[in-house]
């Protein structure tokens, strides 16, 4: 289920909800509350359909209920399962299987007056696993290299702005949006190539790549850069 899918059935149980809601109030008025207008009950079932409906999106798109703020690469070896804090309120299983999980990254960075930080983040408050007691080493090895992919085009951002001595924040943009977008990329293929790592073989030869890879730009590890003066 893709992300327009869930809130597509958010957005209609919340309105199937309010109708029961609505239907309870309006009971409950004929019962007990009977000096309360018909507008009124109206008004109140919108606004607690409106809070709910809130909620929940929120709720799966970040799990504020129980943060953590986002991870950088620098920390990836701390990462186990427990830091995988999302709500996934509908996707109960993965191809018929119910270990599986999925990591959200970014690539963020801060511009200063001389120089600018890229960095590469895990977010576990975005990021869900189905079975948090699960013992899968392979699962969670599959999710922390979608981690180092990230990491990977964070420093070739990093090579890219230092080669070309860039210190103009439209073309920093420029580059990290076309970077981003051949991340995603390679990201679907990692996912597909390995089908979300039960394909053992596959996830081997990704993961001698990922690693051989971000040797080959050790370079450009530090997140942050100085300007070159032009």
């Amino acid at each position: 289920m893709n992300q327009s899918e869930k809130i597509t059935l958010i957005i209609f149980g919340t309105i199937y909800l309010s109708i029961i809601v609505f239907t309870i109030l309006v009971h409950l008025k004929k019962i007990v509350i009977t000096k309360v207008s018909f507008k009124r009950i109206l008004k109140l079932n919108l606004l607690v359909s409106f809070i709910i409906l809130t909620l929940l999106l929120t709720l799966n798109y970040v799990n504020f209920i129980d943060y953590e703020k986002p991870i950088p690469y620098k920390e990836i070896k701390r990462i186990s399962f427990k830091n995988f804090r999302g709500f996934e309120f509908f996707k109960k299983e993965l191809y018929g299987n119910k270990y599986f999980a999925y990591v959200y990254t970014s690539i963020d960075y801060e511009i200063k007056k001389d120089s600018i930080d890229i960095n590469a983040y895990f977010h576990p408050s975005k990021s869900f696993v189905y079975d948090k007691e699960s013992k899968s080493n392979d699962l969670l090895t599959h999710e922390i290299y979608h981690f180092k992919i990230t990491e990977i085009y964070a420093r070739k951002i990093r090579k890219e702005i230092i080669e070309n001595k860039i210190n103009n924040k439209n073309q920093v943009d420029k580059i990290i949006s076309k970077n981003l977008i051949l991340e995603n990329e390679f990201q679907e293929k990692y996912d597909y190539d390995t089908f979300h790592s039960y394909v053992l073989k596959e996830q081997k030869k990704y993961e001698q790549i990922v690693d051989s890879t971000l040797n080959s730009l050790n370079k450009y590890k530090d997140s942050k850069i100085k300007f070159y003066e032009k």
